[in-house]
């Protein structure tokens, strides 16, 4: 179901919907939210402050237990109010509000779509990873993202139903699907 967002592209993949759309995280459902978070887990700002806001401080009081997470792991805690079953905590950065390098917003991704396979989550939302707080343009987040996307998919085809790439900001949703398409392209050559 789709309340509000935008579906700005759609790409099927070796049995895996891709869907790029723009709008808020609460608008789609999904079985988890990524929250491109900080290794100690707090959630002050950027997407991770907003899923606390809506979905209660006991997403970062479960949360805080795992602290610190390096970046490239990914944790997993329940979703308070959260239309979700999970949230899937990836960090983007060691420390809150740091500027972060296009890697880490890789290593994020991966991590987050690691979790989501361990789970045998189905549906999934990745939101701009490290493109907030992080200081990463769409271009640089969406390549990142769309390379962990595939890497993932070929390693394991059709073991997520759907990944949900799914922002506020249009560019991010735009970018990575235009970057996958690239990948995909590259790939059959």
């Amino acid at each position: 179901m789709c309340l509000l967002a935008e579906l700005i592209d759609e790409i099927v993949y070796r049995g895996v919907r891709i869907k790029c759309m723009a709008g808020n995280v609460l608008d789609v459902e999904a079985d988890a939210v990524v929250n491109p978070a900080n290794s100690q887990l707090v959630m002050g700002g950027g997407l991770a402050g907003y899923l606390k806001r809506v979905g209660g401080e006991i997403i970062e009081y479960e949360a805080r237990k795992f602290a610190p997470v390096p970046v490239g792991k990914a944790v997993v805690t329940i979703a308070g109010k959260l239309p979700f079953k999970y949230v899937i905590h990836a960090p983007t950065m060691e420390k809150p509000a740091m500027r972060i390098k296009p890697v880490n917003a890789y290593k994020a991704t991966r991590a987050a779509l690691v979790k989501a396979f361990d789970l045998g989550l189905k549906k999934i939302i990745i939101p701009g990873m490290g493109a907030g707080v992080g200081g990463l343009k769409p271009g640089e987040a969406g390549e990142a993202m769309a390379k962990a996307i595939k890497e993932f998919i070929d390693l394991v085809p059709g073991s997520i139903d759907e990944i949900i790439i799914l922002d506020k900001n249009p560019e991010i949703p735009r970018e990575t699907c235009r970057a996958l398409r690239e990948k995909i392209r590259i790939g059959e050559d």
